[in-house]
């Protein structure tokens, strides 16, 4: 799926979408690990605003930055996120990461292999090698000044 978008709101909506399929009674239970998902695209493109309303959407509170100096953030999911075997969303920046080796030495084959968690992963064709093949890539392209392209 190839969408325009123009502002901020689109980019919110896909968020929001794609956060209340994942939380979908039968998303979890089709998956025996992680919900990974991949986000591409240059500098300024819309990865981090989409980070930002996806958190959002999956009922976190909190102020979601990208955690570039740290690699990877983990947040709890509390409430309806739960019951639906969901409870952490683990934010990753590889932006920093030059092999994708220094994912693994980050936790990465556990944080993966734990189907509760939620992972999003900014900069993710940085660490391509090691992403599980079910991850839900999705790119970001500048069009021009006000608009993107993404790629699901």
């Amino acid at each position: 799926m190839k969408v325009i978008i123009a502002d901020l709101k689109k980019t919110e909506k896909i968020a929001q979408d794609l956060a209340k399929k994942i939380l979908s009674a039968g998303w979890r239970e089709k998956n025996k690990k992680a919900v990974v998902i991949g986000l591409e695209g240059e500098l300024g493109a819309g990865k981090t605003a989409f980070a930002q309303f996806f958190a959002k959407a999956l009922g976190i509170k909190e102020k979601i930055q990208s955690p570039t100096f740290v690699i990877t953030k983990i947040y709890k999911l509390y409430g309806s996120r739960r019951s639906v075997g969901f409870d952490k969303f683990v934010h990753i920046d590889a932006y920093r990461i030059k092999n994708p080796k220094e994912l693994l030495a980050l936790g990465w084959k556990e944080i993966i292999s734990t189907p509760q968690n939620v992972v999003l992963i900014e900069w993710a064709d940085r660490v391509k090698k090691i992403l599980p093949q079910k991850c839900v890539q999705i790119k970001f392209k500048v069009v021009d000044d006000k608009t993107r392209k993404i790629t699901i």
